[in-house]
C-alpha cells in the first residue's frame, strides 16, 4: 500500500457515520391504535410500567367529561389549537407549546371552545392506567362511570 493508500484508510476508519442507534425501552411496546369519543379520538402511542402517551384530539366546541382517576396523575401538552382546562377550582387557557399538570384525585376536564381541532400529547402516570379508572361527575353525552 502506498502512504496515501494508509492515510485514506486511516481516515475512513476514524469517520463516524451519521447513524442513530435506539435502544428499545424495557417494558414498553408502540400501540398507535385509535379510539373514537364523541368528543373526537384518542391515540395511544406508547405505555410502558406506570406510563402511557397519549395523542388526544377534541372536535370544536366538544368536551370531555368532569372526571377524576383514582391512580394516576397526567400532564397535558398542546400542539395545535385552545384548550380550556377546568383542574380542581382552576380554569385556565392553553394554546400551542403550553402545558399543564392533573395530579392524581384531582377533578378535571378538557375543552376546545376553538373552530380547529385542539391536539394535545398526554402522558399519563401511576400504578393503574386503564380506561376504567374514570369517576364521571358529569358528561355531554349521558355517559356513566364504567
Amino acid at each position: 500500500m502506498s502512504p496515501s493508500e494508509v492515510t485514506m484508510a486511516k481516515v475512513s476508519e476514524t469517520v463516524p457515520t451519521n447513524t442513530l442507534t435506539l435502544q428499545p425501552t424495557i417494558n414498553s411496546r408502540s400501540i398507535a391504535a385509535s379510539e373514537l369519543r364523541p368528543w373526537g379520538s384518542f391515540t395511544v402511542l406508547e405505555e410502558g410500567r406506570g406510563y402511557k402517551i397519549k395523542r388526544i384530539e377534541v372536535k370544536p366546541g366538544h368536551r370531555l367529561s368532569l372526571q377524576m382517576h383514582h391512580h394516576r396523575s397526567e400532564h397535558w401538552i398542546v400542539v395545535s389549537g385552545t384548550a380550556k382546562v377546568v383542574c380542581g377550582d382552576r380554569e385556565i387557557l392553553l394554546s400551542n407549546n403550553q402545558s399543564t399538570y392533573v395530579p392524581q384525585c384531582t377533578t378535571h376536564r378538557l375543552e376546545n371552545p376553538g373552530v380547529i381541532p385542539l391536539i394535545l400529547i398526554e402522558v399519563q402516570n401511576g400504578e393503574y392506567l386503564g380506561e376504567d379508572d374514570i369517576i364521571r361527575y358529569q358528561d355531554d353525552y349521558a355517559r356513566s362511570e364504567k
